[in-house]
């Protein structure tokens, strides 16, 4: 991952021309303001509002009123890392790099909603704790407080405990059809037709909408799957003339097993309910190995899980990634655009399956200081793991 200050001119053009085309603010930013914003966003599939981040900017403000921007990503404690973090967590590390002030809000009460681990809070919290390990780990183990460049933890059970924020989630409901919030379910990974007979899960996406208003951040992250719940924000958020955090929106890996297209339909996007279609961030390098040897990749066709972690994990990470065959089948050839490498295996100068053991292991370099730091403190790991069966 190269650092802010090595973005080039055209790079920062490129980044915010399009958002400069409808949001006159972005030609007010100064050139350091510009060179922070475009790498903030590096990372996006698409930025909803870039407005409000922008306009902070200029005029030296935040959501909290002190200046410090800060950015939030909520998680129901539910199971072991996934890739997927993996994404976030590269975002989240610009976002930090950037001095913003990033909260990792451990949605405790939302996963109990949701029936994970059949609303065992002990069994949440533990897998809580867990997620703390990893993110500092994935995030390299950054100064922690509120300050700008900082990290936070915070547990829903801590915000809900004022009344201020269950009078924000009735707001937050108010004049929502049952239909409107039925189409934002799929943020819990379930359909519109799931949860008739539990009243407490219309309240999620009053309760995801009622914490980004109450914990006054200024960027709300997530991947597309969270795309529903963000809108669901920012119409609550003109409703009652709110301000609306601008929404970041990282890219959904696809299945091991799948063509590569990007759906929001968490049915589709890499789950890590199918063990042999989804990567584990503990995966070791051998097992990772066997997992990408059964991905699809078609060199004829343009669209590859395989190619989504090159471009969005490997290069983002790395810079450029080795492919190294058998000796008696070639020699090591290393790989800085996705273009070329998708080219090369088009053309057979690359062998599909050399490819896929090269990704795996780049993707494995970059999950070593995790596996270093679980294999000294293993507790909190053997503890979810026990409970997951994973």
């Amino acid at each position: 991952m190269h650092n802010m200050a090595d973005l080039t001119e055209a790079e920062i053009d490129a980044a915010l021309s399009g958002y400069a085309e409808t949001h006159d603010v972005i030609n007010s930013l100064s050139a350091e303001q510009r060179r922070r914003v475009a790498w903030m966003l590096g990372g996006a599939q698409e930025v909803v509002g870039i407005d409000h981040l922008a306009r902070c900017m200029v005029e030296n403000t935040s959501a909290g009123g002190d200046g410090i921007l800060r950015a939030y990503v909520g998680f129901e404690p539910s199971g072991k890392a996934h890739i997927g973090w993996k994404v976030l967590s590269l975002t989240l590390r610009r976002m930090l790099d950037s001095g913003v002030n990033v909260l990792i809000f451990m949605a405790d009460w939302h996963a109990w909603v949701n029936d994970k681990f059949g609303g065992d809070m002990e069994k949440i919290h533990t897998t809580a704790l867990y997620m703390e390990d990893t993110f500092r780990v994935l995030l390299g183990h950054p100064e922690e407080g509120d300050g700008a460049g900082q990290l936070r933890f915070l547990y829903a059970s801590e915000l809900m405990d004022s009344g201020d924020y269950w009078a924000r989630v009735l707001r937050c409901s108010k004049n929502m059809s049952l239909a409107r919030v039925r189409r934002t379910f799929s943020i819990m990974g379930r359909d519109e037709d799931s949860s008739d007979g539990d009243l407490a899960k219309f309240f999620y996406p009053a309760m995801q909408a009622a914490d980004i208003f109450e914990l006054q951040v200024d960027i709300a992250i997530g991947g597309m799957d969270q795309r529903k719940a963000h809108m669901y924000m920012r119409e609550t958020g003109d409703k009652w003339n709110w301000y609306k955090a601008t929404c970041v929106h990282t890219p959904i890996i696809s299945g091991l097993k799948s063509a590569g297209a990007r759906m929001e339909s968490f049915d589709h996007k890499m789950s890590k309910s199918d063990p042999s279609g989804a990567i584990l961030l503990h995966d070791a390098p051998e097992r990772l190995r066997k997992k990408m040897r059964k991905a699809f990749l078609d060199p004829s066709e343009d669209n590859s899980p395989v190619y989504e972690l090159v471009e969005h994990i490997i290069l983002p990470e790395f810079g450029s990634f080795t492919v190294t065959p058998k000796p008696e089948f070639g020699e090591p050839s290393t790989w800085d655009d996705l273009a070329s490498f998708k080219a090369a295996i088009a053309d057979a100068s690359i062998h599909p399956l050399d490819a896929k053991f090269g990704v795996a292991d780049a993707l494995s370099a970059g999950l070593s200081e995790l596996a270093k730091f679980f294999s000294a403190n293993p507790e909190r790991l053997e503890a979810v793991s026990e409970f997951t069966g994973q």
